[in-house]
């Protein structure tokens, strides 16, 4: 069958404030069809492809989003699908429709993450629950993302010594522990952690303590002083 797409299939700037977006994938055109009236009808673009490998083909999705997923697809299964895309789209959550399910293929399904595994026939509004919840999963997960990667950028715009400044104060030293760790006056260190905390956006010292715990996070390394 040939997938069906519509123009949301188009890298557009990625914000979480760009209306959501919800991907259909489903080998059965009448199906496709249906759910693509029912989500439209719901408030939410669609894209409907009829293959897994006709979703992999389409530039991935930079607004919230979900994936309304088939399990048993002509060419890559649903479950398959879902491994493969697990890591490189963790903002897209995945809901799984079947015409027919057991247990060890649902616990698998949800074991991997996905958001609600549907047997059909289905309610309407059954989905669309599970559209909505899903969607705002995705909306804080690129929340998420965008504030840390505002973060990685400020505290690039550090100089090396206000990164040594700042990973010694997040550790609990006073200003004067610093300057003894750094060779450096007190006074030289106190204007070091001004321009941290301005350049960083804190507006205390918590407020930077939670700001390095989350650069840790993302594997951002901290410049550690070096041995004296």
């Amino acid at each position: 069958m040939t997938p069906t797409h519509t123009a949301e299939c188009i890298p557009e700037p990625s914000s979480v404030h760009t209306p959501p977006v919800v991907l259909v994938v489903d080998d059965d055109i009448s199906v496709r069809e249906s759910l693509e009236a029912m989500i439209r009808l719901a408030g939410f673009r669609v894209e409907t492809f009829a293959s897994a490998q006709a979703f992999l083909e389409c530039p991935r999705a930079t607004a919230p989003n979900c994936l309304v997923l088939d399990v048993s697809l002509p060419d890559l299964s649903g479950l398959d699908l879902q491994n493969l895309i697990a890591s490189e789209r963790p903002d897209m959550p995945i809901i799984f429709i079947t015409g027919y399910g057991d247990v060890p293929m649902t616990v698998r399904a949800m074991k991997a993450g996905a958001v609600e595994f549907l047997t059909k026939p289905f309610e309407d509004e059954v989905l669309l629950d599970a559209i909505r919840q899903a969607i705002e999963r995705s909306r804080a997960t690129l929340e998420e993302k965008a504030e840390l990667s505002a973060i990685q950028d400020r505290y690039a715009s550090l100089s090396q010594r206000e990164r040594e400044v700042m990973a010694l104060v997040v550790s609990g030293l006073l200003n004067k522990q610093v300057g003894g760790e750094l060779g450096i006056s007190e006074i030289t260190v106190k204007a070091h952690r001004g321009q941290v905390m301005r350049k960083m956006e804190a507006r205390s010292l918590a407020d930077l303590v939670t700001i390095a715990a989350r650069l840790r996070l993302a594997g951002n390394p901290r410049t550690a002083p070096r041995a004296r």
